[in-house]
C-alpha cells in the first residue's frame, strides 16, 4: 500500500516528502493510521548524525493513531483501538530490564535496523527510531503500540510518546522533585515545557525557566514557570538571587550543550540535583574540577526517556490530563501538515521552540 512519508535519504541530506510502499503487518505487528506526530529535536539529531541509525529511514518517533490491522499473534490490540507509539519498547530480558530500568533496555532500538518499507523504486527503508511516525500510516511491532487511556484527545496524545514522558519523567523519576522545592528548567522546547508542567504538578514552590529567546517567556509562564531568565553568563547568579542565594534544589537541562549543562550545575544548591535530558554531540565537553565535586556535593545524572516505563506512566499522565493538571495543547506551538516538517526542522535549528505537531 502506498502512503506519503518523510524520508531521510542519508545523514546530512534534506528530508524528502515522498510516497513509500508499506507492507501489511506480519506476525507480532500492527498497522497504525497516524492522527498526529510531534516534531522532536531527536529527529533533527538523526539527520545530522548526532544519533545514528540505519538510513535511508522514515523519521518520526512521537505519534498516536488508530490501529487498522493486526498481524498473527497480536491479542492485546484490535482494529479501531487508539494507541500511542512507544519508540523504545523494552525486551524484558536484558540486564537493565531485569533491574527494572526499562528505559535503558539494551535491545530497545533493535527494530531500527529492520526493513520497514520500500521506496517507489524498490529501495529498502528503515524505521528511524522504530516507529516511523512521519507517515500517513506505519507498521510497528505490537510492543511499540500502547493502548491510549480514555479521555485524552488522540492528536494531542502523540506528545505522550516522547516530550511528555521525557519531561515529566525527568522531574518525577530522575530529579525526584518534592513539594516545596525549587526547580530550574533549561530550554523551553517541547520537553522543557513538559518539565515545567511536571514541576508545577510536583508542587514546586518556585519554577525558573531559562532560555536564549525572550519570545518564549509567555509559553514558559503558561506551562508553570514562576520566573523567566534569559540565558547568559550570569544565569547561575540570577537563579541564586531568586532562591535566597542558595540555588535551586533541582535543575533540569533540556538543551544538550556544554554551556547550559554547566550553567544548570552551577545554578543548583549545595547538595542539589542536576539532571541532563538534552542530547548533545561528542564535541560538547563539560569540565569539572575535583574540588568542586567534593565541595558542592551535588548529584549530576543523565536521563534517558525520562527514566520512564511508558506502559506504567501513560495511565498516570492520562489521569493528569483528565484532571486538567497537564495541558497537552499548551506544548504545541503550531499544527502543520506532513509537507511542513522540513520547515519545522529549520525552526528547531533556529531555537524557535515549543512543539510542532503534524496532523494527518
Amino acid at each position: 500500500m502506498a502512503v506519503r512519508a518523510a524520508v531521510l535519504p542519508a545523514v546530512g541530506a534534506p528530508l524528502e516528502i515522498t510516497g513509500i510502499e508499506l507492507p501489511e503487518p506480519g506476525p507480532g505487528q500492527v498497522r497504525v493510521r497516524l492522527a498526529a506526530a510531534g516534531v522532536c529535536h531527536s529527529d533533527l539529531s538523526l539527520t545530522d548524525g548526532t544519533l545514528r541509525v540505519p538510513v535511508p529511514a522514515v523519521l518520526g518517533h512521537e505519534g498516536a493513531g488508530t490501529v487498522v490491522a493486526v498481524g498473527e499473534g497480536v491479542a492485546h490490540l484490535a482494529p479501531g483501538a487508539p494507541v500511542v507509539l512507544n519508540w523504545a519498547p523494552s525486551c524484558g530480558a536484558c540486564h537493565a530490564c531485569s533491574l527494572g530500568e526499562v528505559w535503558l533496555c539494551a535491545n530497545a532500538l533493535n527494530g531500527a535496523a529492520a526493513v520497514h518499507a520500500r521506496t517507489a523504486d524498490g529501495a529498502d527503508l528503515h524505521p528511524g527510531l522504530n516507529v516511523a511516525a512521519f507517515a500517513e500510516e506505519t507498521v510497528v511491532a505490537a510492543s511499540c503500540a500502547l493502548p491510549l487511556p480514555d479521555g485524552v484527545p488522540l492528536a494531542d496524545a502523540a506528545l505522550l510518546g516522547c516530550a511528555v514522558l521525557t519531561g515529566y519523567g525527568a522531574v518525577h523519576h530522575s530529579a525526584r522533585v518534592r513539594p516545596g522545592e525549587t526547580v530550574a528548567v533549561f530550554g523551553v522546547g517541547g520537553v522543557g515545557l513538559a518539565a515545567l508542567q511536571a514541576a508545577r504538578i510536583a508542587g514546586a514552590s518556585r519554577v525558573v525557566a531559562v532560555d536564549v529567546s525572550p519570545a518564549k517567556e509567555e509559553l514558559a509562564r503558561t506551562a508553570g514557570a514562576t520566573d523567566y531568565v534569559l540565558a547568559s553568563a550570569d544565569t547561575p547568579r540570577e537563579i541564586r538571587a531568586l532562591t535566597g542565594k542558595q540555588g535551586v534544589d533541582a535543575a533540569v537541562e533540556c538543551v544538550g550543550r556544554a554551556v547550559s549543562i554547566r550553567a544548570a550545575w552551577e545554578s543548583t544548591r549545595r547538595g542539589g540535583r542536576t539532571t541532563v535530558v538534552g542530547i548533545g554531540g561528542k564535541d560538547q565537553q563539560v569540565v569539572f574540577n575535583a574540588l568542586e565535586l567534593f565541595h558542592w556535593g551535588r548529584t549530576l545524572s543523565g536521563c534517558v526517556y525520562g527514566n520512564s516505563d511508558p506502559a506504567a506512566d501513560l495511565p498516570v499522565l492520562a489521569a493528569h490530563v483528565r484532571a486538567g493538571r497537564l495541558d497537552l495543547g499548551a506544548l504545541v506551538t503550531e499544527r502543520i501538515a506532513l509537507d511542513g516538517i522540513p520547515a519545522a526542522f529549520e525552526n528547531m535549528k533556529a531555537g524557535k521552540g515549543g512543539r510542532a505537531l503534524v496532523v494527518f
